[in-house]
This record gives C-alpha cells, sequence and structure tokens, in this order.
C-alpha cells in the first residue's frame, strides 16, 4: 500500500551501525522476471522476491494482461494463458518504470502490444527510442500514440542490432521479443549488468538460446516457443551496496549476505579507498565492512555496469559530504539525479554542482532538517545522511523507500539506528 502524504522517518544521528543484514531478492531483476513468464503458457515460479510495493504493481499489470498471479511470502506463482491480452494500460503502468518491460514479451507472444508509457522515479529523461528502434529492426511497427507505445508485427525476424548505449531496459525488452523470432538477432553493446544475467539464465532455463549472457554482444537463435520454469531471483546488489555505504558512513562493522560480493566489485574498492576495511565470506554470498575512522575522500563517475551505478550516486555524495578531505562525483547516465544535492545542502552538506559534476567537500558533521525524497535511492541517502546528522531528520515521501527497500527500517533499527516510522506530525521530542 503506498504510503499516506504525512508519513516520513525521524532519523536521529549519532549512531554506529553494528551487525547483520540479509539482502533478498533483486528489484531491478524480479520485475523483468516476472515479465518473461508471459512469454510462456503455464505456470512460472519465481522465488526470492523482495516485499516491496512494485511487485504487486507488476502483479497487476500481468493480471491485466489474462494471467493468473498469486504472491505468497517471496514466491510468485504466475499462470500464463493461451491467449494473452496485448493491452497493457491498467493504472498500475503508470506507478512503476519497470512495467515498460511488458512490451517485448507481448510483441513476442502476440505480435502487437499497446503499452502505457510507464511512471517510476523522478530521475530524468528515459526515452524508449532503442527499445522501439531494436523492436522495428526484428520486423516491427512502433509509434507512440495517445501515451502508449503501440507495436504490431505481421511477423517477427532475426536482425543485427546496435544499441547506440547499452540500455538495461531496451536490452531485456529487444532480448524478449527476439527468443520467439525465428533467425539469429545478435544485439550489439548490450548492457551487462547482473540483472541481465539472471535474465538470460531464466530464459535460457525456459528453452531459449541465448548465448554472451554477461558481455557486450548477446546472440539469440529464436524458437518457436518456450516453457514456463522456476527460478530463483539474484540477491539485490544495489541494497547490498546501500548497506556497505551505511556502515562506512557511520564508521560500523556489518555483514551483508544474500548478494554475490563480485557484482560490487568496483562499489568496494572504492569503500576501500575511503577507508575501510572489506573481507569476502568463506561461502561467497556476502562481505563484511568494517570503518574505524572517518572516511576519506573519494572521486565517483557512474558509468553502465561494470562502473559505478548510478543508483548508487546518492550513497556517494552522502558519503562524501561527511568524508575528510574535497570528492568530485560524475554524473553520466540521468541528468536529474543531482536533485538530491539540494536536500543534502538542507542538512548542511557542502556541495555544488556544475553541468554533471557535483564538488563535495566533507564536513565533520551534517545538522539536522526537513528534507523530501525524490526517487527510492535518494530517499535512502538521505536517511543516511540523517545518520551523521545532529539531532532528528525528518525525511519524507518515504513510500519511495518502500518500492525498494523491504523491512528497510527494521533492518535499520536491526543494525542499531534510531529510526523510526511515523504518520502524524513530526515528534522533535
Amino acid at each position: 500500500m503506498m504510503g499516506r502524504v504525512t508519513e516520513h522517518f525521524l532519523v536521529r544521528g549519532g549512531a554506529r551501525l553494528v551487525g547483520e543484514v540479509e539482502v533478498v531478492g533483486a528489484k531491478n531483476s524480479v520485475l523483468k522476471l516476472m515479465a518473461a513468464a508471459l512469454l510462456a503458457e503455464g505456470t512460472t515460479t519465481i522465488t526470492n522476491c523482495p516485499q516491496i510495493l512494485d511487485v504487486p504493481l507488476m502483479a497487476d499489470v500481468l493480471r491485466s494482461l489474462g494471467c493468473e498471479v498469486t504472491l505468497d511470502g517471496d514466491t510468485a506463482t504466475i499462470t500464463t494463458p493461451a491467449e494473452l491480452n496485448h493491452r497493457a494500460d491498467s493504472p498500475s503502468m503508470g506507478k512503476l518504470r519497470a512495467s515498460v518491460c511488458v512490451l517485448g514479451p507481448l510483441v513476442g507472444r502476440c505480435k502487437r502490444a499497446v503499452v502505457a508509457l510507464p511512471g517510476g522515479d523522478a530521475i530524468g529523461s528515459r526515452p524508449l527510442d532503442m527499445h522501439q528502434n531494436g523492436l522495428r529492426q526484428l520486423g516491427a511497427h512502433s509509434e507512440i500514440e495517445h501515451g502508449c507505445v503501440v507495436a504490431e508485427a505481421e511477423g517477427l525476424h532475426g536482425a543485427q542490432i546496435w544499441l547506440d548505449f547499452p540500455s538495461v531496459g531496451a536490452t531485456e525488452n529487444i532480448l524478449m521479443a527476439a527468443v520467439l523470432a525465428p533467425g539469429t538477432t545478435v544485439i550489439d553493446n548490450a548492457a551487462r549488468e547482473p540483472e541481465i544475467v539472471n535474465l538470460c539464465t531464466m530464459l535460457t532455463e525456459m528453452g531459449a538460446r541465448v548465448e554472451g549472457a554477461g558481455t557486450s554482444t548477446l546472440t539469440v537463435e529464436g524458437v518457436e516457443r518456450l516453457r514456463p520454469t522456476e527460478h530463483r531471483v539474484i540477491g539485490d546488489r544495489i541494497v547490498g551496496a546501500t548497506w556497505a555505504f551505511a556502515a562506512a558512513m557511520t564508521m560500523g562493522d556489518v555483514t551483508v549476505r544474500g548478494v554475490n560480493p563480485h557484482h560490487l566489485d568496483l562499489v568496494l574498492e572504492k569503500l576501500r579507498a575511503a577507508g575501510a576495511e572489506i573481507t569476502t565470506l568463506d561461502d561467497g554470498d556476502g562481505f563484511r565492512v568494517v570503518q574505524d575512522e572517518r572516511p576519506r575522500a573519494v572521486d565517483f563517475v557512474t558509468l553502465p555496469y561494470p562502473g559505478f551505478a548510478t543508483d548508487l550516486q546518492p550513497f556517494a555524495i552522502a558519503l562524501t559530504s561527511i568524508a575528510e578531505g574535497t570528492s568530485m562525483i560524475t554524473e553520466n547516465l540521468f541528468e536529474a539525479r543531482f536533485r538530491f544535492i539540494e536536500e543534502m545542502v538542507r542538512l548542511g552538506a557542502d556541495a555544488r554542482t556544475d553541468g554533471h559534476h557535483a564538488v563535495v567537500r566533507g564536513v565533520e558533521r551534517l545538522s539536522s532538517a526537513p528534507v523530501w525524497a525524490s526517487d527510492i535511492r535518494a530517499g535512502v541517502g538521505l536517511v543516511l545522511a540523517g545518520l551523521r546528522a545532529d539531532g532528528v531528520t525528518e525525511v519524507w515521501d518515504v513510500f519511495h523507500i518502500d518500492r525498494g527497500y523491504p523491512m528497510f527500517v527494521e533492518n535499520m533499527q536491526k543494525l542499531g539506528a534510531d529510526v523510526r516510522r511515523v504518520d502524524d506530525e513530526p515528534d522533535r521530542a
């Protein structure tokens, strides 16, 4: 359920985070896997689903297309009919960006799709040109009409497709349309994120023929039909990195389980440069971050995977705002991410922006203030900043956080943070 307008977090600064936290399935993976279930008639089961707001929203989208969807704890069971509704224009479409990922499966299965333009985070322009161009090269006609992406094809066929940018969403949509297109499709400059690899693994389990997962070239041999499967969502590397930054910022000692540390190689190296001691767990299912002193200044540049993820940019700004020295943050992907800095300045951060660069001069301690979350990661970044502020920081519009972080307050409290969710007037006592 969406949070009420008055719902917010109260964050009391000063706590050192210590303990262990479990990371569940990746938000940026589960929604795409749910969409992939559209490609096969029958019942697909997806496990390790995060219990976040976006999962029931995607379930509503699939139900509007004719699927039966049951959510039970961390398991989603999706029964896809032989005949799908090709119109994805339910109200839930406007509430999450990832809803556009039904476009590829619908074109692949139905040879036509009407998909409402998606909603989601306010982080800048994310046009669908590459999605449409890829589908056109596969043989579909695609236009924007009346607030919807409309695509139709008499028949699809394999194609050589070059992406101008390694877009995760475009790679996913083109891939899911291509698995049922006769012939060979080659997607060059494809996204390489672990979530793409996870999708390729599930499609292969369903009978698709996909090679090159994790590289910049995907080769797809179209098959006639796919079969349903059971698949486990990979651990959420962005959430795992969140707890790593939280440990470093609070000079804490946090063990993170449930995520592949190799998905965070660059992130963990940056935190080592900031002074953290990081060890990988013996079973390879997580890592430990120990920070004994105030973090040192570190420069960050956002780039497609395996570069530093743009989703983590707010955490980089929060860390450098209390680090010793001056850091430069360069944002290469989403121009509106720097809106976060306006809220950080409310908290006393010394930060200035110039185009897609931000210069952050660290201060020893921030000062509490009311701040507003503009997206999922900005909201969490403000909570992390509040942990290093004097007094009580009010973080508003926390429904964003609920879209990406299950049990967020509970996990914070488990690690020793003084964070409370309230839905009345702020308690300033």
